[in-house]
């Protein structure tokens, strides 16, 4: 497939990140306006709200869907509304609409530049995935040895534990450095004290747009899944190695989880589908493979000291995950678990093989053994206050590209106290 022309010129440029091959979906508002359902074409972003209201471009016949400052309404009706909706969509903005019909989006449009965009769904619920083998590989070297790096059951399921949707942001959001209980560096006894080790984790997020009551298939958990974001799961390491055992992470991981503010869907990832990596064990019958699953999708790590240009520090693929976002909602299902709309999933942090494609700090300083050089001069081995993170991501197809926008934020000093006296 090539690229798909639009009348809006601005979405013909191989290089830019929403072309009518992607039209993916998010919130925005203008000024002291009302936050409004939208569609990234080229520079503008289409008013779908305003769209509705106007009996124009509807998804539902007999109820506003679009109305609500999220996407979840949308979901709710299922895989073959999303296929019509697209449809519309693509007609309204292809390169054969009349003048009538550009007209009408041109007045139902506005610059993306002068939008500010905000969360694009309500996040029911989050739960987090440890599912990319060379992270996995590096941390178990790192705190184990390299002969024990993998747990026995990391071949066999993808682990993950339940995050808090509460602390879900949006890109743009500043973080502030969390207090948390952690070793102290002077003796055995805990302290309480900011991380000192405060961490990026390179992801992408699943969507889920269809509820599921009970045990899914890997195929129909694939058919559930709405869009993707991409998604920085900020992460205190200190805290993080006090807390974790026995039960995994819990405040390590409670500050924030930022994402893109773009829902890219399932249907525009279409061609850039892959297979996962060659497995040691076959898996269950319940999680094995179902045909290409994954995506290719260019990932990209940047880090700005405050003030400062910023320095790419990682590059990787999302191809390198080793369950697809499909088998981890299927697994995610097994027990009977009810997946609801808006339930987000996160990958786990997405490394690849070398080092310069190594998805968090922990792995790229090699646990603060090794800091990095920054273009600026300055070195890293976790993040300072003040420092801007930046993930993006692109599918890239033949005379087009796939965007997610920018999953950015900065991190502010922590609190001086935190509690109240």
């Amino acid at each position: 497939m090539g690229l798909m022309r639009s009348w809006i010129e601005t979405a013909n440029d191989p290089e830019g990140a929403f072309p009518l091959n992607n039209l993916p979906y998010g919130v925005f508002s203008v000024g002291d306006g009302d936050l409004r359902c939208g569609v990234a074409i080229g520079d503008r972003i289409l008013d779908v709200t305003g769209l509705e209201a106007a009996g124009i471009l509807r998804a539902d016949a007999d109820a506003d869907v679009l109305d609500a400052p999220f996407w979840n309404d949308f979901m709710e009706l299922g895989p073959a509304v999303w296929a019509r909706f697209r449809d519309a969509l693509q007609a309204l903005l292809g390169e054969g609409a009349d003048e009538t019909t550009r007209d009408l989006c041109i007045t139902y449009s506005v610059p993306m530049a002068d939008a500010v965009m905000h969360m694009p769904f309500r996040v029911s619920e989050f739960t987090d995935f440890y599912a990319g083998r060379h992270h996995a590989f590096n941390v178990g070297s790192m705190f184990r040895d390299p002969a024990n790096a993998l747990p026995p059951n990391w071949l066999h399921i993808p682990i993950g534990y339940n995050g808090r949707a509460s602390s879900v942001v949006v890109s743009g959001t500043d973080v502030r450095r969390p207090w948390g209980q952690l070793k102290s560096p002077d003796h055995d006894l805990p302290a309480f004290l900011p991380s000192r080790r405060f961490d990026l984790e390179l992801e992408m997020g699943a969507i889920v747009g269809t509820a599921s009551d009970g045990p899914i298939s890997v195929d129909e958990a694939f058919d559930n899944i709405f869009g993707y974001v991409l998604l920085n799961d900020w992460s205190a390491r200190d805290i993080q190695a006090w807390e974790y055992q026995p039960l995994g992470p819990f405040q390590a991981k409670a500050t924030a989880t930022t994402i893109s503010p773009w829902i890219v869907t399932r249907a525009a990832l279409e061609p850039f589908r892959c297979d996962t990596p060659e497995r040691e064990f076959e898996l269950l019958d319940h999680l094995k493979d179902r045909g290409p699953m994954l995506y290719d999708i260019d990932l990209a790590v940047a880090l700005a000291p405050k003030g400062k240009p910023a320095t790419t520090i990682a590059r990787t693929n999302y191809r390198e995950m080793y369950y697809s976002a499909a088998q981890q909602l299927a697994h995610h299902s097994t027990a009977g678990c009810p997946m609801r709309v808006g339930d987000l999933l996160g990958s786990g942090t997405i490394s690849g093989p070398t080092k310069p494609e190594r998805g968090s700090l922990l792995e790229l300083s090699w646990g603060g053994k090794e800091p990095l050089t920054l273009d600026t001069g300055e070195t890293r081995s976790f993040i300072e206050d003040g420092d801007t993170v930046t993930l993006t991501g692109a599918a890239r197809g033949d005379g087009f590209t796939i965007g997610f926008g920018s999953c950015a934020g900065t991190v502010l000093p922590a609190l001086d106290a935190p509690y109240k006296r």
